[in-house]
């Protein structure tokens, strides 16, 4: 069994704990032990320890969500609803429970980076499935908004008492709602002659701003101009 699998499989054992243990040392060894690794082997696969499991079992959310998206017919839907699917999509990937005790580790100073990380790999990867081509500001606004609209409807539905989480979607719409008055809005200021020449300054710098070549950047992003046709 190759560190991919054996890490998969200390995830699904580790599952199993996460409820009463949390995304803890205890959860880890609980299922290294399950899973019939030796806990230093444990170690080296995930060398954060629960962390690193607890990332594991976000980012297959991630994975879901996509697959679910890939079935589904989209050019049929509106772009809101297509935005809207998705957030539903990933939610119905994950367990109440699990993520709440996800969200305690997360909400640590020392975990903090790494939680707002898997919220900006989210909205990116909904964007990516949504075929979003942006190269440039908008790769930052777009994501950065889904982030705020997908980890708010989160918060949501974790204290969602409602049946079938009718609650929570219909939160997420007003969310939707909120970011398309914004858009609304930003589409005004640029047809106004006026603020386009006001603006007009900011705007050429930040036609400047680049989205990242690949994900493995070392930086969030790069300024320069745009290449000419």
């Amino acid at each position: 069994m190759d560190s991919t699998a054996q890490k998969e499989s200390l995830l699904d054992c580790a599952l199993t704990h996460v409820a009463f243990d949390g995304w803890s040392d205890a959860c880890f060894l609980a299922a290294a032990a399950d899973a019939g690794i030796e806990p230093a082997m444990a170690r080296v696969i995930c060398p954060r320890g629960a962390v690193d499991l607890a990332v594991a079992y976000h980012k297959r959310g991630d994975a879901a969500m996509v697959e679910g998206l890939a079935k589904t017919d989209l050019a049929a839907l509106r772009y809101r609803d297509r935005v809207a699917l998705a957030v539903k999509l990933r939610l119905q990937a994950a367990d109440v429970e699990i993520v709440r005790r996800g969200a305690v580790l997360f909400s640590l100073p020392v975990n903090a980076a790494i939680g707002a990380g898997l919220i900006w790999g989210t909205a990116d990867a909904i964007w990516r499935a949504l075929g979003d081509t942006s190269d440039d500001i908008n790769w930052y606004s777009k994501r950065a908004t889904l982030a705020g609209v997908y980890s708010s409807t989160v918060l949501f539905w974790l204290g969602d008492m409602s049946g079938s989480n009718a609650a929570t979607w219909d939160f997420l719409e007003r969310r939707i709602d909120d970011v398309m008055r914004v858009e609304k809005i930003k589409a005004q200021v640029r047809d106004n002659p006026f603020l386009s020449r006001v603006l007009a300054g900011p705007m050429k710098i930040l036609d400047k701003v680049r989205a990242p070549a690949s994900a493995q950047d070392d930086l969030p992003g790069r300024n320069q101009p745009k290449e000419k046709a």
